[in-house]
């Protein structure tokens, strides 16, 4: 088949028109309700975070189903990556465009294990999660073609937290629980560290190649755990000695990830040492307690849920803890930053400023390669020869 000049040069103007890479690359989110911005909004839950006085501080002054005053963890890594934050999967606004910001399939209640969280009874457990993500890229592929759709998704950063619920609200729901009749609580954590070996391993399948995952914070500092579990308003022990197990078994397993699939693919964040700086001493943040909830009732303002009848401070940004187990936008700043900037005692084997920066300069030679065979193909069309 013969092309005429004309043809050629459509050829070429539409080739050297091919979408890029956008500038600020996608974001998908999966976990509890650290991480939810609203999918539990759409669900037939008691998990949820759609009302007064959630939401207080946040641009639209409104409860957006983030546990959260103003703005949450994903909001602000979005930040970071000048971009708008994600929508939740379950909104019907997630299409056309908005899918090439990413989306948020993280469920308040949710944990590692599917029975982790059932007294919520309708909430988004993980395996619906990742099929949640496998339907997302069919929806992509057809907005944008798969070579586009694949390079958004192996280009994109990945936040997961999961593992708090399956010791809040499974582990120690209720005395003599079902799991703690199983196992030993040194046997579950090596169960459930074995089952998120699992999902981790599937992120990558499905495509992620840039995955922050967070360990669990003190657990037994929470407001609500202070309240219920601990002596004289002291930390729970019990919850921290489940942290103090848990976390140094991910960062193993995700050593262990690295080595499979290249170092930095999994990336281990310390909430831990994030949070208890906060708890060991909180003026040196700017905060004025880290041991009561801005909202709540009873002891530490840890009980009960935030509604319009708690009790409520009215200085968020003194508060570490918004309500009985969620920090403030405050404290999700400087968690962020942490994240974005700390050292390997926070972040490892990279920071995410780094991170991103590696993958900027990738993503910069990989457009510059693929438009260098666009041009091949176009001047061999031409019978031209390529240019420098």
């Amino acid at each position: 088949m013969r092309f005429s000049m004309a043809a050629a040069m459509a050829v070429f103007v539409v080739a050297m028109s091919a979408p890029a890479a956008s500038a600020a690359r996608a974001f998908y989110v999966f976990g509890d309700s650290l991480v939810d911005n609203g999918n539990n909004n759409y669900l037939l839950t008691s998990a949820r975070a759609d009302m007064p006085p959630y939401g207080i501080d946040h641009p639209t002054h409104r409860a957006t189903g983030r546990f959260s005053n103003g703005l949450n963890i994903p909001d602000i890594i979005s930040e970071h990556l000048g971009s708008e934050p994600t929508l939740p999967y379950l909104d019907p606004n997630l299409r056309g465009n908005k899918l090439l910001v990413g989306a948020n399939f993280a469920s308040a209640g949710v944990g590692i294990l599917n029975d982790t969280g059932i007294q919520f009874v309708n909430i988004v457990r993980m395996s619906r999660q990742l099929q949640f993500f496998g339907e997302y890229q069919d929806r992509l592929r057809a907005l944008v073609g798969a070579a586009r759709a694949r390079r958004i998704v192996n280009g994109a950063l990945v936040l997961i937290t999961l593992g708090g619920n399956d010791f809040v609200n499974n582990y120690y729901l209720v005395p003599f629980s079902l799991r703690s009749r199983q196992f030993a609580l040194p046997d579950y954590v090596r169960y459930i560290i074995s089952e998120y070996k699992k999902i981790l391993q599937r992120l990558y399948d499905m495509g992620a190649r840039r995955v922050l995952v967070t360990g669990t914070g003190p657990l037994g500092c929470a407001p609500a755990e202070r309240a219920m579990r601990g002596r004289n308003g002291g930390c729970a022990p019990q919850l921290m000695r489940a942290a103090e197990l848990f976390n140094p078994q991910l960062s193993r397993v995700l050593d262990e990830l690295n080595a499979v699939h290249g170092g930095g693919t999994f990336i281990a964040a310390n909430s831990f040492r994030v949070h208890f700086d906060f708890i060991s001493n909180p003026a040196a943040y700017g905060f004025a307690t880290a041991r009561d909830a801005c909202c709540g009732q009873g002891p530490n303002n840890g009980l009960g849920l935030c509604t319009r009848l708690s009790n409520l401070c009215a200085d968020r940004d003194a508060y570490v803890f918004w309500d009985a187990y969620h920090p403030t936008e405050k404290a999700s700043r400087i968690i962020v930053s942490q994240f974005m900037k700390g050292s390997l005692d926070y972040v490892s084997p990279l920071n995410l400023s780094a991170a991103l920066e590696i993958d900027a300069i990738a993503e910069e030679k990989a457009e510059a390669e693929r438009r260098r065979r666009r041009e091949r193909a176009v001047a061999k069309l031409v019978g031209d020869k390529p240019h420098a």
